[in-house]
């Protein structure tokens, strides 16, 4: 089973001032709440240490993830691989009439173990909206 999700949001911010933000590896991590850790190898590579609260998962997962297309301001894909998953995920700027950021979200999670994707099926939505929050936090402290 995969699971998809898909969410938009809009900010009053530049597609320059938001891809800042959801082009750094360290930035797309630090909101997701079953991310204990990270490493940033590069610009495009990071290493993320996952604790999932599923059986049969009893250590923190390492997902070696990259960035495998960007177009600056307004596109990166990501793919990051593990033992149990693989996740890829679409960060999509579209510049708004107003001057604002309209920011599509996309992700999928390919479980290799039992619980996997009903985990993700159960909380990927709200990981995302720490994910809109986080830009959100972000913007107002650069404002």
């Amino acid at each position: 089973m995969t699971v998809r999700v898909e969410r938009s949001m809009t900010v009053s911010a530049s597609p320059e001032r938001v891809w800042d933000f959801i082009a750094d590896p360290e930035q797309r991590a630090r909101p997701i709440s079953v991310v204990e850790d990270w490493e940033v190898v590069s610009e495009t590579e990071s290493t993320w240490f996952l604790s999932l609260p599923i059986p049969f998962v009893d250590r923190t997962i390492r997902v070696e993830t990259e960035d495998v297309e960007r177009r600056e301001p307004e596109f990166v894909r990501f793919v990051g691989r593990s033992k149990v998953m693989t996740v890829q995920g679409e960060h999509e700027l579209e510049p708004t009439d107003d001057g604002g950021t309209r920011l599509t979200n996309r992700f999928i999670v390919d479980g290799k173990l039992p619980g996997v994707e009903r985990f993700f099926k159960r909380n990927l939505d709200g990981e995302m909206q720490n994910l809109e929050q986080a830009l959100r936090d972000e913007l107002e402290v650069e404002a």
